[in-house]
């Protein structure tokens, strides 16, 4: 690990442990290496510097909004995480390439379908762009969630740190049965996914995939 890249991770550690109280056991069970699609709930942006140093030395990189690099500071940061940039809109062919080099070379991708902040914790509708990554790629899919931060602002201001806790569920990957996937199928496939991220979260996290009575694994191959 280079000076610069442990130099984030140990700010990354430092700013998190001083809000979180994070339980990280579960993390044990991600793989040391190999490919994956780490797959994750996204509350708020603190939870990425503590999955991102708590999940070190492995191989992650993470899809961030390009608009992130605008900062030079944070571009920095990013370039140094080995993130991709991921642009609003429009096909992000680069995104995908490099996102496929990630994985052919045995890193880690983690992903969040819900494509934007929650901010109360409640899983939000997946987005399907997953979907063709895991399928080129042929690599496991593993949901990670988070849950207990969503309040931790108002525990920063009574100088109180908040819980955080991480859960892992079991890897899968994601098979069109020989079909065709079309953008019907595509978002079967991604809401399976989802319904496998909101089994391993509390019920008041479950959010659009609170009916679990929906979830099936048509797609899934264990």
């Amino acid at each position: 690990m280079g000076l610069s890249k442990q130099f984030i991770v140990g700010l990354f550690r430092t700013v998190t442990s001083a809000v979180f109280r994070i339980d990280d056991a579960q993390l044990a069970n991600v793989p040391a290496q190999g490919p994956l699609i780490l797959v994750t709930n996204h509350i708020n942006i603190l939870e990425i510097p503590a999955i991102y140093s708590h999940l070190q030395p492995r191989d992650l990189h993470g899809l961030v909004l390009a608009d992130r690099w605008k900062n030079r500071v944070v571009g920095w940061g990013l370039d140094v995480c080995g993130s991709i940039p991921l642009e609003r809109g429009g096909m992000n062919l680069d995104a995908m390439r490099q996102a496929l080099g990630v994985l052919k070379a045995g890193g880690m991708l983690i992903i969040s379908p819900e494509g934007t902040r929650s901010g109360h914790g409640r899983l939000q509708e997946g987005h399907p762009g997953i979907v063709p990554l895991a399928l080129k790629s042929g690599a496991p899919l593993l949901p990670v969630g988070y849950f207990g931060s969503e309040n931790y602002k108002e525990n920063l201001k009574k100088l109180r740190r908040t819980d955080f806790h991480l859960a892992v569920g079991k890897a899968f990957r994601l098979d069109a049965g020989g079909g065709s996937a079309t953008r019907e199928v595509r978002q079967g496939m991604v809401d399976e996914v989802m319904y496998q991220l909101a089994s391993i979260l509390p019920e008041a996290y479950r959010g659009a995939y609170a009916e679990m009575s929906k979830k099936t694994e048509q797609y899934l191959v264990f």
